[in-house]
């Protein structure tokens, strides 16, 4: 799938979707176990329809959101496989999920009554294992449990772990609070999952019957594997100038040239999703070099110290090239999560096989 054939004027994003594609062939291959792939978020930031109608091609159970707006712009593109929202149920929201086929998860006693008492569609329900975000806790009163006897779209029980990457022993402490929760049910339901990009690809044990990727899909580091990199953002240079020594660059002078320096103005700034913490410390490909960003990262606007070689019009590569989307994160003090989450609208998006 290609698109815009015109070269970009400004500043773009190159998606992958072979490389999405193969990276979810591999977390489905070590963990054993079917896909519920996350594409909450516009599919961090890379498009949410694109991504799902090219992960068909894994077979997944379905797909994960996070609002029942995000369900209904994938089933509007044809999306046909169960969509499970992972906001919290609210009872409100009921005639949306009816009529789109939307799943709930639900975590509470209030929630689950007024599900149940619409029907039986399906539904899956959240234990809160030590997250302390949402869900049934763990250690809390079981009366909820006794709701689910005969509850014929009780689908799926799950939870959500905390540090899958820094902690791993939190993780068989989850998924051990989990299974306890499973045995004392009326019955259990077809799926129990847990386990995220990480959890999936360094702990196997905790696999369940899904698992559901998310960051490794899109090209970002976990559980101590290297995805294929699937998105690369670049920009041209749209301004050259040589600055003196003692001179600033950008808002609050916060760089001074230490001797006379090229510098390129890029055509992409914090409005396009570049993070403002990027500010004289990240870095960007240009003329095959890694060249340091200068002064701050503004709304349009960001500047480089060019190579000599530079000349208006050519391109550089924000992340996704000799600096991969971790390397430029960790620059940024962050996650690749963030990063990813933050490209803006205005960014063009280009889709390649």
């Amino acid at each position: 799938m290609t698109s815009n054939p015109a070269p970009p004027s400004r500043a773009w994003a190159d998606i992958r979707l072979g490389a999405l594609v193969a990276n979810a062939r591999t977390i489905a291959s070590i963990s054993g176990v079917r896909l519920l792939p996350m594409v909450k978020a516009n599919a961090y930031g890379l498009g949410s329809v694109p991504v799902a109608r090219a992960l068909e091609q894994v077979d997944p159970w379905g797909f994960g959101v996070i609002t029942p707006e995000e369900g209904i712009e994938l089933r509007r593109s044809g999306i046909a496989r169960p969509m499970l929202v992972f906001t919290p149920f609210q009872p409100m929201s009921h005639e949306f999920y009816l009529q789109h086929d939307l799943r709930p998860v639900i975590g509470d006693p209030e929630g689950l009554k007024a599900w149940l008492g619409q029907g039986s569609r399906p539904f899956h329900v959240e234990v809160d294992t030590g997250m302390s975000r949402c869900g049934f806790r763990w250690d809390a009163d079981p009366s909820w449990a006794g709701l689910l006897r005969g509850a014929v779209g009780f689908e799926g029980l799950f939870t959500h772990f905390h540090s899958a990457e820094e902690t791993p022993q939190s993780v068989a402490l989850q998924w051990k609070r989990l299974q306890e929760v499973a045995g004392a049910l009326p019955a259990r339901p077809a799926m129990l999952h847990a386990a995220n990009s990480s959890a999936a690809l360094r702990h196997p044990e905790v696999r369940g019957d899904l698992v559901r990727p998310g960051i490794f899909l899109y090209g970002g580091e976990a559980g101590g594997h290297r995805p294929e990199p699937v998105v690369t953002v670049r920009c041209r240079v749209v301004a050259l100038r040589r600055v003196q020594r003692g001179e600033t660059v950008s808002y609050g002078a916060t760089w001074t040239a230490p001797g006379d320096t090229l510098v390129a103005t890029l055509g992409i700034g914090y409005a396009d999703g570049i993070l403002r913490s990027l500010s004289n410390c990240g870095a960007v490909e240009l003329g095959g070099r890694i060249v340091p960003i200068l002064g701050r990262v503004t709304m349009d606007f960001l500047m480089v110290e060019a190579p000599e070689s530079t000349a208006v019009g050519e391109v550089a590569t924000i992340f996704g090239g000799a600096v991969s989307l971790d390397d430029q994160a960790r620059r940024a003090g962050t996650i690749s999560y963030e990063l990813l989450t933050a490209l803006g609208p205005r960014l063009q998006r280009n889709y390649q096989p």
